[in-house]
Formats: structure tokens, C-alpha cells, sequence
């Protein structure tokens, strides 16, 4: 099963509150979510998908695109979020889990389907964020092989955890996964990124130059 964590989307994104105040962070973050699960559509060959929130508008692109909902009631953090949706997984006997945040618009369902072919009969599949300190996709099987805790520095701590099982673990590094949006430098790299999502044609109409990123980068 696919499974997306999405926290409340209307504080989401603080550390971009220097160059955005708040009602444009929600509205990139819902632009970046939603090109994330039109990816996971079109995929054709895809698991079940799940989406792991409490958040209404998540719900509502739930609904509208047919995918599971899980409740994430106490809506406390993505690790707490994968965990209990790991738990549910497990009590209805699903054998493997891959977990995509909401915030990597640029995923193709091409990237997906690399993540399935890579992935051995047990063990896992990591791939990290561009800087290689953070985790952008887990895939594992059984579901619940080792436990995701995710944060700014959760690579390095999960392919150790991988490890550890002494099951195969794959490591890719997928251009179209690797871009995640937390801080300027980010947005101003989905801005001149090639392609048209939604979320890149939003930040192209914000004048990028201007925002002072070098503290960032």
C-alpha cells in the first residue's frame, strides 16, 4: 500500500514564513499535494493508495480521486502519522508499504514504478531528498520492517535501520522524488525546474530574484 502523510495544510510550510505569509503557503503546499497524487493516479499499475490526515482539503482530493482515507486524528507529526497508518496496514494483512510525502511535486509515476522494480522480495528501498540528509520515499516488506521516524536529518538513520534487519536494502536516487519544498532555495528550484505542475506554474508568479536566498542555500 502507498501511503501519504499530509498534516494540517493550513500551517503548513514555516520555514518558507520568511518570503510567504501563511495563506500562500497553504495554497503551494495544496498546489504540491495535489500534483502528487495526479502522479499517483496515472500510474497504472500502482498498490492501493492511502492518505494519512485529518486535513479537509486532503480529504477532499481523497475523495474526488477515489484513494483510501486513514485518520490521522491526533495530526502530531509525519513519524506518528506512518506509524499508526503502519499499524493499520498490518492488522489487514498488507505485506509491504511505501510511503510518498505530499510535498515532492515533481514525482513521476515513472519514478514509482523504478522504486517497485528495484524492490527485493523482503527488505527495502530508500530514496533521499536531494541533500541526502532527509528520507523522500520508504519503501518496505514486510510493512512494518523497521519503523520510519521522518525529519530534516532521517536518511543516514533509516538506511541504518534498514540495515539492521539484515535484509536487502536499495538506495535510488530519483531526480523527480529528490525535490522536496521546505525552504526558498527550494521554491526557487521548482520554479526553474523543467515541466508545468501546478506548483511550479504557481512559484513562476512569484518574482523569485527578489527573495533573499542565500542564507538558505
Amino acid at each position: 500500500m502507498i501511503l501519504v502523510p499530509v498534516k494540517s495544510l493550513a500551517n503548513a510550510k514555516q520555514r518558507l514564513a520568511s518570503v510567504l505569509d501563511q495563506p500562500t503557503r497553504t495554497q503551494l503546499a495544496q498546489a504540491m499535494l495535489l500534483d502528487v497524487l495526479e502522479s499517483l493516479r496515472t500510474w497504472t499499475n500502482r498498490p492501493d493508495i492511502s492518505i494519512v490526515t485529518s486535513d479537509p482539503f486532503a480529504h477532499e482530493l481523497a475523495r474526488r480521486f477515489e484513494f483510501q482515507i486513514i485518520p490521522d486524528n491526533t495530526n502530531r507529526s509525519e513519524t506518528d502519522a506512518i506509524e499508526m497508518a503502519t499499524r493499520f496496514c498490518e492488522s489487514r494483512g498488507v505485506d509491504s508499504t511505501l510511503v510518498i510525502p505530499g510535498d515532492i511535486p515533481l514525482i513521476t509515476a515513472s519514478d514509482l514504478e523504478q522504486i517497485l522494480e528495484a524492490a527485493p522480495d523482503q527488505g527495502s528501498v530508500l530514496v533521499p531528498a536531494a541533500d541526502g540528509r532527509g528520507t523522500n520515499a520508504a519503501w518496505r516488506r514486510p510493512a512494518g520492517l523497521f519503523p520510519l521516524r521522518f525529519g530534516n536529518d532521517s536518511f543516514k538513520p533509516h538506511l541504518a535501520a534498514a540495515r539492521a534487519t539484515q535484509k536487502p536494502c536499495v538506495v535510488l536516487s530519483l531526480p523527480g522524488i529528490a525535490l522536496d519544498v521546505d525552504n526558498p532555495a527550494d521554491l526557487r528550484q521548482l520554479a526553474e525546474a523543467p515541466g508545468e505542475t501546478r506548483s511550479q506554474r504557481l512559484a513562476r508568479q512569484w518574482d523569485l530574484r527578489d527573495l533573499s536566498l542565500a542564507a538558505n542555500e
